[in-house]
């Protein structure tokens, strides 16, 4: 079975709170995350709520890694999507439960856009001719 991508749910438990409310190093964290695993990073995005907690996503050309963090509960919720077979979900799931020294981390993978249960392998990206024939 064959997908167009792969998205990795990643519970982040147990983490060192200080951590997980430092803006700069959460947003770093992602991003050294998405580069670790050959991602081609197209935009970053993160916010600060008040009094603690943060939101934020890096969008990559192969779809985009995105975390929301919960410090008074050591709690980080990351998810992982990336399209194609280069890039690398699992390393970069595992430099951040490194960098938030989660002591307590789970990861769920979900096979995104399964379009055929063939052994046919999918391209992720499809050229014009191709798109006329799926419309």
């Amino acid at each position: 079975m064959h997908a167009l991508g792969t998205h990795l749910l990643v519970e982040l438990r147990d983490c060192n709170p200080e951590i997980l409310k430092d803006l700069n190093r959460v947003k770093e964290a992602l991003v050294s995350a998405a580069k670790k695993a050959k991602a081609t990073i197209v935009d970053v995005s993160f916010h600060e709520f008040n009094p603690f907690g943060i939101s934020g996503m890096v969008v990559i050309a192969e779809s985009h890694l995105s975390i929301h963090t919960w410090p008074e509960y050591a709690y980080a919720a990351v998810d992982i999507f990336t399209c194609g077979d280069i890039i690398k979900p699992e390393t970069a799931a595992n430099y951040l439960i490194s960098q938030f020294e989660s002591r307590n981390p789970s990861i769920v993978e979900v096979k995104r856009g399964i379009l055929s249960f063939s052994n046919e392998k999918l391209p992720h990206k499809v050229c014009d001719a191709e798109l006329q024939m799926v419309s």
